[in-house]
């Protein structure tokens, strides 16, 4: 392997949403440096089921739905 091309892996704290810290190794910042993330797989979702239903501003959603009802989808 060449030398001096690959990144600097480093161990960091990731704060997440619920203010459970894990550590993760990753390129991002400086060793001990702190992530805080503002949507993680507790609370998003895609990851949760999703409990919200699409609303339809502007008749947008069923336009699009009578646009394409003969395609079967």
């Amino acid at each position: 392997m060449k030398k001096d091309i690959h990144p600097d892996y480093h161990t960091v704290d990731v704060k997440l949403v619920n203010g459970d810290i894990v550590q993760m190794r990753t390129t991002w910042g400086s060793e001990g440096d702190t992530m805080s993330l503002d949507v993680d797989p507790s609370v998003h979702p895609a990851w949760t089921g999703g409990g919200t239903r699409l609303m339809d501003t502007g008749g947008r959603v069923s336009k699009f739905k009578k646009k394409y009802e003969g395609l079967g989808f």
